[in-house]
C-alpha cells in the first residue's frame, strides 16, 4: 500500500530536472488549475522537455488537477516527431481520474 500524502502547499509548483540528455522529471505541486496552465504549457515545449526521449511526472504534491492541465501535457507528450515515454508517479485518487479523463492512462504509465 502506497504512504500517505502529505499536505503540500496549494501554492502551484513547477519544476524541471533532468539526469541525462534522454530522461526529464517533471515535478508539479500545490493546485494545478487554470492560473498556471500557461507556464505548464511553456515548460512542456520548452527544453528539456520538449528534446527529452523519456518524462517522469512527479505528482505527489498535486492537491487538485485541472482538465485543461492534464490535456497539455497529453498534447505535449503525444504530439511530436517522437512521442516521449511517459510515467505519472504519485497522482491521489482524484488526480489519476482527471488524467484517466483525459485520455493519458492510453499514452502513459500511471504508478501510485
Amino acid at each position: 500500500m502506497a504512504a500517505e500524502h502529505t499536505n503540500p502547499p496549494a501554492e502551484p509548483a513547477i519544476f524541471v530536472s533532468v539526469d541525462d540528455s534522454h530522461r526529464a522529471e517533471l515535478v508539479l505541486t500545490g493546485e494545478i488549475g487554470a492560473a498556471p496552465l500557461r507556464e505548464l504549457e511553456e515548460v512542456l515545449d520548452a527544453p528539456p522537455l520538449a528534446e527529452a526521449a523519456e518524462w517522469v511526472v512527479d505528482m505527489n504534491g498535486v492537491t487538485h488537477l485541472d482538465l485543461a492541465c492534464a490535456y497539455a501535457l497529453l498534447r505535449a507528450a503525444t504530439l511530436r516527431a517522437k512521442p516521449a515515454q511517459l510515467t505519472i508517479r504519485g497522482a491521489r485518487r482524484a488526480v489519476r481520474r482527471t488524467l484517466r479523463h483525459a485520455g493519458l492512462d492510453a499514452v502513459a504509465t500511471i504508478e501510485e
